[in-house]
């Protein structure tokens, strides 16, 4: 239970990252882009003696895991964007309830193993497209959402690119990666492919005189990239131990992110929920207990 814990803490650590940055004058692109080559380092010093990184071209999983390194930065810029514009709350319920993607895609078209979905199932997925509806409403006084323009989309961005990377992480693994000892591997692999399309970007950008490199930014990525690396391996580790158990873990981590998300934004950056929002978190709550209310029940058998 303590890496899940670890896990939930230090993804909302990304978050504060996010809406902190503005005020120290760190460039949210840069520090995204450089945020991975620290990533990098993080891992590879995580790696076991016995496992040398190496990248075999040869394998269809290493073009897909470059691809999949291209949408993670593409989604955490989207995530970043989001936050500052959107919120914390927003964007993190976003973030989290986009396990509604996989879970179809799983059900629907992989149709692999695991547990059968009931009406309360079935009941918690719709909720949680709602819920990310009404807690991603959000109008400031004096504002309207016409002023809020494509701001407002946003949070639905980051829904559908978590989403969409999760899915293919699923499909990555039932198709292609049959041993999970190789999580670091393939993980280093993506984050090399974040790496070369984040340096073409930022490259294009400082030719056209758009970006100018600052000490701040350099901060910002050590800031960023080291607790989301340490997020995503922490998760891993407790997948671990719970038996590789994602339909238990995922919905207890997503509920943890989605209330310490909201309880650090009132505390820290005093953001405000409307009536409807707390209604869309609430929601958001339900929604997840429905679709794991069975892994909940074993939870409350075993204690």
């Amino acid at each position: 239970m303590l890496f899940l814990i670890v896990s939930i803490l230090l993804s909302v650590i990304l978050l504060l990252n996010f809406r902190i940055f503005p005020r120290f004058g760190v460039n949210t692109f840069q520090a995204i882009v450089f945020n991975y080559p620290v990533c990098f380092l993080t891992g590879f010093l995580l790696l076991p003696r016995d496992q040398p990184f190496s990248i075999d071209f040869a394998q269809t999983w290493t073009w897909l895991a470059f691809g999949l390194g291209v949408g993670f930065i593409i989604t955490f810029m989207l995530s970043g964007l989001s936050t500052q514009r959107m919120g914390i709350t927003a964007t993190s319920l976003a973030n989290n309830m986009s396990l509604v993607v996989p879970v179809c895609f799983s059900l629907f078209i992989f149709q692999t193993g695991g547990k059968t979905f009931d009406a309360l199932n079935y009941i918690g997925l719709i909720l949680a497209v709602v819920a990310v509806g009404l807690s991603t409403f959000r109008k400031e006084e004096g504002q309207t959402i016409k002023a809020l323009g494509w701001n407002t989309l946003l949070p639905l961005a980051v829904f559908l690119m978590y989403g969409a990377t999760n899915t293919m992480i699923n499909y990555m693994n039932i198709k292609y990666i049959p041993s999970a000892d190789k999580t670091l591997q393939v993980t280093l692999t993506m984050v090399i492919g974040a790496i070369v399309a984040g340096s073409i970007m930022l490259a294009i950008r400082l030719v056209q005189g758009k970006e100018k490199i600052e000490r701040q930014n350099l901060i910002g990525a050590i800031t960023l990239g080291i607790p989301n690396f340490l997020s995503f391996y922490t998760l891993i580790r407790a997948l671990s131990q719970f038996g590789g158990n994602g339909a238990f873990v995922y919905p207890l981590y997503n509920i943890g992110v989605i209330l310490v998300a909201a309880l650090s934004a009132s505390l820290f950056f005093k953001e405000k929920l409307l009536v409807i929002n707390r209604i869309g978190l609430g929601l958001a709550i339900l929604a997840i207990g429905l679709i794991s209310w069975q892994e909940l029940a074993q939870l409350a058998k075993f204690r």
